[in-house]
């Protein structure tokens, strides 16, 4: 039903033609539309296609070295269970925490499954390639000397993962990468490069007990997520944009978040961002996961004319870039 309403109310926003910024390419976790995710290979090809900015998703191994990977589990998109049986926990989960890099670096990604060892995208890479998870430092190298070489400016997109997971466990994510970034001379608010997180008091710390000078993005879940403690239907206020552009300079919404399910209207918070001071890169446009009906071409349409974001993620960089430059 919600997937019929879309397609209807699409077409009826998508009324005017205007002009507007160039907004940002995000590559979600390099081109996963194309290549597991996170690996070199997948972000390699993000730049090649044109992305302006590409993500790297970043947890803690058990020697206390970044590695990019969007979960703080392996099953998923690695071989772990089979090739390391007995190191699940007790919620029979491995844990990338619990790995040394050595260990991580002997595993195989691939395409993202189910817990059921599913594909999650059919359609998507499922071939025996070797890939490897990246450590954050040789993903910052790579995409550092790509631009040395092609004479470009692509930027960073960390995001710190599940930062009071890691600090129950020990260990101040947020601190680590913020170290790695300062030896890179990416903490710099001058810099190609954002910082995002879910966690908003961690953020404020990050900004705030942390010193981070880097821009800031305030990822937006929905409480029912449990992703963090943050309250987020109290942080998409006025009030609570207001007070979070004291830390940050943007916002990450979920795309539903930017339209009512119910009446399918823009919700305004995008109009209430931005008049906040605030960017908005929305997740995540996904050209094989689209509503029954409803093309790519109505999907950026909405996004970039109608509702006017400032960037948004995507796991197909080519389609995007192609729809902004065409």
């Amino acid at each position: 039903m919600k997937q019929s309403i879309l397609s209807l109310s699409l077409c009826a926003m998508l009324v005017s033609q205007v002009s507007w910024a160039a907004p940002l390419v995000i590559a979600h976790r390099g081109a996963p539309g194309y290549l597991p995710e996170h690996t070199m290979e997948s972000t390699t090809l993000a730049f090649a296609q044109g992305a302006d900015f590409i993500e790297q998703d970043v947890v803690i191994s058990k020697d206390g070295v970044p590695v990019v990977l969007h979960d703080i589990h392996l099953d998923t998109v690695t071989n772990v269970a089979d090739k390391f049986p007995e190191r699940k926990r007790d919620d029979g989960r491995y844990y990338a925490l619990d790995f040394t890099l050595d260990e991580l670096k002997s595993l195989v990604v691939h395409e993202r499954s189910d817990l059921n060892g599913k594909p999650v995208f059919k359609n998507r890479y499922q071939g025996s390639a070797q890939f490897t998870i990246a450590t954050f430092e040789e993903q910052i190298e790579l995409i550092t000397e790509l631009n040395r070489q092609f004479n470009k400016h692509i930027g960073f997109y960390p995001e710190i993962k599940s930062p009071a997971w890691h600090r129950e466990q020990g260990v101040d994510i947020s601190q680590i990468v913020l170290t790695t970034l300062r030896k890179h001379g990416l903490d710099d608010a001058d810099k190609a490069i954002y910082v995002q997180c879910f966690d908003y008091a961690e953020l404020k710390r990050v900004r705030n007990e942390l010193g981070a000078k880097v821009k800031l993005i305030q990822l937006m879940a929905e409480n029912d997520w449990n992703e963090s403690p943050t309250d987020y239907d109290a942080l998409r206020t006025p009030a609570g944009l207001k007070a979070l552009a004291e830390v940050a300079q943007g916002i990450g919404p979920w795309i539903p978040q930017l339209i009512d399910m119910q009446t399918m209207q823009a919700t305004g918070l995008v109009k209430k961002a931005h008049a906040a001071g605030l960017d908005v890169h929305p997740y995540t446009f996904r050209q094989d996961a689209l509503p029954t009906g409803v093309t790519s071409q109505q999907t950026l349409d909405l996004l970039f004319k109608q509702l006017k974001v400032d960037g948004v993620f995507t796991d197909f960089t080519d389609t995007v870039v192609d729809y902004l430059h065409r």
